[in-house]
């Protein structure tokens, strides 16, 4: 049997779940109603496989330490399964993110190896049905196909890419899946009816199975310019202990999807079709569909309020919401932003992502609380001239030693120890105690306990930007090369 990984692409914004999902803080990291985040549940869904011992993550640099705190949530070395990463400089797409996956793998294992490709950001609810299909791909991907997984349809979805089938494929007097006779784009929804009336087409998940050197003969055929390019960028990459970095150079690859790249106009493309409880929790009105509705049809998280409210779904963890007199709303509080639209307008989130982006409003790519290989920060307070942040540092985890040319910092302890460097001094304080870090000083904060460490800083200057920040050495590779 052929070496076979699960590899878990874990990227993109999530904009039509904003504010929850931001870039910083992607739709892989949102947490659902059960407590675990999609990303989570990924690793979960791959662990479950048999006969899996390698697990291969492909996601960004920035999101390293934040997937391996989630991952260090789950109980995912069972089995004695090694978790790897592939860590882009930036998003790609599929198409560069698969192929380096497989060439990775390649390099590894050989060109037999199997991939079975994940995107974090789904939901699948019925293992069983899924591994049941996953078994049929791997047959199929064993025989030299390109496999890609369709979800038989249940409405005639306008936000999804179509498969048609084609052939019946079979082993052993089995029906394994179908040749795919063609590939659809979004369609209308008179068209994405007349796909649910006709059958035989199910819903694109952009989930693949696939033999890493076929796919990568496959790519060289129909994108000679980026498989010569990657080569060259993959080479140049910087191996760690469990990660392997690609260089700056990834960024200049096309930006293309694994389906316009290669899915499309191979010959070897099959699908299996299945009904496994998929989705891509694309909307609020998808996120909804996980929680329990009221009598009235509303479907809430959080302390909520309804007097004479139907069909609402509403979203405020940190403070009491409360409705009265509509119906149909979508309502999402954060500590920072709030989102009230209509139900039957929650695929134009993205809208609004787009114009915060544009006008520069860092809530498109931030939360009050960031989070930093070292732990998080969550901004109480700002104005002119000052910013009050409390910071938590987990146990053994340091900040870079770095200096801010137009602000000051004055840190106080609120429970743990930290130890600091303060220019040429170095010293413990603890609860209570309180520290000053002048403009242009170079500072470190270290938490040496074995309890997080809780801080408040202050602030102050002419300039509060995130990006005055000097770093001259860092155990997170964050320091220019």
């Amino acid at each position: 049997m052929n070496t076979f990984i699960p590899v878990i692409l874990s990227g993109g914004a999530g904009t039509r779940l904003w504010p929850l999902s931001r870039q910083s803080h992607p739709k892989p990291f949102l947490t659902l109603p059960d407590g675990e985040n999609l990303l989570q549940k990924s690793l979960r869904r791959a662990a479950a496989i048999p006969d899996v011992q390698e697990i291969l993550t492909v996601t960004n640099r920035d999101y390293y330490f934040q997937t391996r705190d989630a991952y260090d949530a789950v109980d995912s070395r069972e089995g004695h399964r090694q978790l790897r990463y592939l860590l882009e400089p930036t998003g790609r797409n599929t198409a560069p993110a698969i192929a380096a996956a497989a060439w990775e793998l390649q390099e590894s294992f050989g060109p037999d190896t199997i991939l079975l490709v994940l995107p974090a950001d789904q939901l699948v609810q019925d293992l069983p049905a899924f591994l049941a299909a996953v078994e049929k791909a791997r047959e199929l991907a064993q025989a030299g196909y390109l496999v890609t997984f369709g979800i038989t349809p249940g409405w005639p979805e306008t936000g999804y890419g179509y498969i048609e089938a084609g052939e019946v494929l079979m082993a052993e007097g089995s029906v394994l899946g179908h040749r795919v006779r063609r590939f659809v784009e979004k369609p209308d929804l008179a068209r994405a009816q007349s796909f649910l009336d006709a059958g035989g087409y199910s819903w694109n998940s952009g989930m693949f199975c696939l033999r890493a050197g076929i796919f990568l003969e496959e790519l060289a055929n129909h994108q000679p310019a980026l498989s010569r390019a990657l080569g060259q960028v993959l080479s140049h990459g910087r191996r760690q202990d469990d990660y392997l970095e690609l260089p700056q150079s990834f960024a200049q690859l096309p930006d293309i999807s694994v389906d316009y790249a290669v899915m499309e106009p191979t010959q070897r493309a099959a699908v299996v079709a299945g009904d496994f409880g998929w989705s891509d929790i694309g909307s609020w009105s998808a996120f909804g569909g996980l929680l329990e509705a009221d009598a009235q049809g509303n479907q809430v998280v959080g302390e909520v309020v309804l007097e004479d409210a139907q069909g609402c779904i509403v979203h405020s963890s940190e403070r009491l919401a409360a409705l009265l007199g509509v119906e149909d709303l979508v309502i999402i509080d954060t500590p920072d932003a709030l989102l009230v639209a209509r139900k039957d307008r929650d695929q134009e989130v993205k809208k609004i992502v787009a114009e915060l982006k544009r006008r520069g409003h860092e809530s498109h790519a931030l939360h009050r609380t960031v989070h930093r290989p070292w732990g998080t920060y969550t901004v109480l307070e700002e104005g002119p001239r000052f910013k009050i942040k409390r910071i938590l540092v987990k146990p053994g985890a340091a900040l870079s030693l770095q200096m801010h040319h137009h602000r000051s910092e004055h840190w106080i302890v609120v429970s743990g120890t930290a130890k600091i460097v303060n220019g040429d001094e170095e010293r413990l304080i603890r609860t209570n105690e309180s520290t000053y870090i002048p403009a242009g000083t170079p500072h470190r904060l270290i938490n040496p306990g074995v309890i997080d460490l809780v801080m408040i800083e202050v602030q102050s200057g002419e300039y509060l930007g995130e990006d005055d920040i000097v770093r001259f050495e860092d155990r997170y590779g964050r320091t220019p090369a």
